[in-house]
């Protein structure tokens, strides 16, 4: 297992925490497996926990499919954590990551791939067992920490993507809506003997 580090000094990971601060709001729910978590060493899942509640994530353990789900802005976002890659048995992997695409919506599949050798053999099984570019996304890192802080940010740009598609949806239908109502205005106001008062009060 890698040494644990305090964090990398990643600035978009700085810039979440400072954010989240500033706001003084719950950046998300994070749901562990338990299954996951009891397979992990204890360092791990006590730097998961720390990093979760320095960016202000509520960390649960409950019996869920994926390894990981994250509720960020109304967004549900799996994942699936490799952080032992068994040249050896690597089928189990893939068949989950393609059970579990039809499930979720937005899956990702981060893989702790330390070696080149490692390395070699996820790419030559990803082609093997036929997987779609990007359905789910796989992502692969060289320690597990990172691999968790690749995680919290992928929530993170879901949610906030999810915010801004609501924002600007409503802010359409704002417009459409006070269009609709200066039209009707400009038809209404357009009859002989009626002016913009009588129009607003119909």
């Amino acid at each position: 297992m890698a040494n644990l580090k305090a964090g990398y000094g990643d600035p978009m990971v700085e810039n979440l925490s400072s954010k989240v601060k500033r706001n003084s709001v719950t950046a998300g729910v994070c749901m562990m497996n338990n299954s996951w978590r009891d397979q992990q060493h204890t360092s791990f899942i006590n730097f998961i926990s720390s990093f979760l509640t320095a960016n202000s994530f509520r960390l649960n353990f409950v019996p869920i499919s994926p390894d990981f789900i994250f509720n960020c802005g109304g967004l549900s976002v799996a994942f699936i954590f490799v952080t032992q890659w068994d040249c050896c048995n690597v089928e189990t992997i893939f068949c989950r990551a393609k059970k579990l695409k039809g499930q979720f919506a937005h899956l990702y599949v981060v893989v702790n791939l330390p070696t080149k050798d490692q390395n070699d053999s996820f790419v030559r099984s990803y082609f093997k067992y036929e997987m779609q570019l990007g359905r789910p996304t796989f992502v692969p890192v060289q320690d597990i920490e990172m691999g968790f802080e690749k995680i919290v940010k992928i929530a993170h740009s879901c949610g906030v993507c999810k915010q801004q598609e609501v924002k600007s949806k409503l802010k359409a239908e704002r417009n459409q809506s006070v269009q609709g109502m200066e039209n009707f205005l400009r038809v209404v106001t357009s009859i002989p003997g009626i002016d913009n008062h009588d129009a607003n009060a119909v």
